[in-house]
């Protein structure tokens, strides 16, 4: 296969892999979410198969993008009202809307979820989602994730072979690390609100992303995108905020504590 032995292909190949492995972070945080969400002897199995078949259509949409990525770009609907709403949409752009809306949805579900009154009094439990139908989300999920992933690998080489190989190697990545990041979820609870959270400004990135895309304008402002830069900034405020939050709070009760005269352990 002409290039395999190349320096420039290996290397391009470790780059779409770390490209694939820093995008794949919010997917990552994704599919632990949605896998609480079945029986707990059917988790590891939901993750696995999930993010598997995932590979296997990663791969067909890398081939199909490859060929008729113009029309995917190409506009087939618009909207104009004037001072309201302008813009323009195209597969890409509708693909990436639709997800940001759900990873929205899905994030403040969740958390409205813990705040309700069956986790104090009523602790009757939610009906599992069926495997199936988890796996379907984690697939179709996947593949909003994995769109701009691939138009950005696209723009470091057209070589079929090195992107595919790319799309295997950090989807067996996140196979190995799916049971750890839940894991984590499962042990830490206080930081499943964090990632929710996160999850939540996601989806605010991909519709930001949705509007730019298809040029859109509100009220006469344009719709611009957030930077990968600027996410990764709001979240590592967002961990630090909540690690000394986390051990403000266990001052507090260590203080109330001996003002009640309780024995209190040294950290």
């Amino acid at each position: 296969m002409e290039g395999l032995f190349s320096i420039d292909a290996w290397f391009t190949l470790a780059m779409l892999v770390l490209l694939q492995a820093v995008l794949g972070f919010d997917n990552l945080l994704y599919i632990s979410i949605e896998s609480k969400r079945v029986a707990l002897d059917r988790q590891a199995f939901v993750r696995r198969a999930g993010i598997g078949i995932a590979i296997v259509l990663r791969l067909i949409l890398l081939f199909v993008v490859m060929r008729a990525i113009q029309y995917f770009q190409e506009p087939f609907a618009s909207i104009n009202w004037p001072g309201i709403v302008e813009g323009s949409f195209n597969v890409h752009t509708i693909i990436v809307l639709v997800g940001g809306a759900f990873i929205i949805y899905t994030a403040m579900k969740e958390i409205s979820h813990m705040l309700i009154i069956e986790e104090i009094g009523d602790h009757k439990a939610r009906t599992p989602r069926s495997v199936a139908s988890a796996i379907t989300w984690i697939v179709a999920m996947n593949l909003v994730f994995s769109f701009d992933s691939i138009l950005s690998a696209l723009a470091l080489t057209k070589v079929f072979w090195i992107m595919a190989a790319a799309i295997v190697i950090s989807g067996l990545m996140m196979i190995f690390l799916a049971d750890y990041v839940s894991e984590f979820l499962k042990k830490n609870r206080m930081y499943e609100v964090l990632g929710l959270f996160i999850l939540f400004i996601v989806g605010v990135m991909l519709l930001s992303e949705g509007g730019h895309l298809g040029h859109l304008h509100l009220f006469g402002y344009v719709v611009e995108p957030m930077a990968k830069s600027t996410f990764y900034f709001v979240i590592g405020v967002m961990v630090v905020i909540d690690i000394v939050q986390s051990r403000y709070q266990k001052k507090l009760r260590m203080q109330a504590d001996i003002e009640r005269g309780k024995p209190v352990k040294p950290a």
